[in-house]
């Protein structure tokens, strides 16, 4: 009976050690521009942050700015550099896109795409399981 309980107990350990491996899946930041000065970019904050080079990286913001007289502005931009140094960087006032800043998070994939003038023309982010570092 003792033997069944050690055999058990084995099994539990090993089987909660598999079920937190889990799926990874980096995405090394890709910058990609046009000729006419557009692009687009796109990759996960994880894979930039612990990259093995240190240009690679990946993200967004959003600036909100009140003079205290009641008016008040915000934009957001997003800013990617890949392995080989290639930049890129839009912004917008646009409330939809500045709506899909705000809803990256820590371990976020991140794509996005500018046209010519540097505006933002779409931002878009995942957050899934297998973007998270793994341990």
């Amino acid at each position: 009976m003792r033997i069944k309980q050690v055999i058990s107990i084995g099994a539990l350990i090993l089987g909660s050690s598999v079920a937190m491996a889990g799926k990874l899946q980096p995405a090394p930041v890709l910058v990609t521009l046009n000729d006419d000065g557009s692009g687009s970019a796109s990759g996960d904050m994880v894979s930039a942050r612990f990259s093995d080079n240190d240009v690679e990286a990946m993200g967004c913001g959003i600036r909100r700015f009140d003079d205290g007289a009641g008016n008040s502005y915000e934009y957001a931009f997003c800013q990617a550099t890949a392995a080989d140094t290639v930049r890129g960087v839009c912004f917008t006032e646009s409330p939809t896109l500045i709506k899909a800043v705000a809803d990256v998070s820590d371990y976020s994939y991140i794509s996005f795409a500018w046209n010519v003038d540097g505006d933002c023309i779409a931002i878009g982010s995942s957050t899934q399981s297998f973007y998270i570092p793994g341990q």
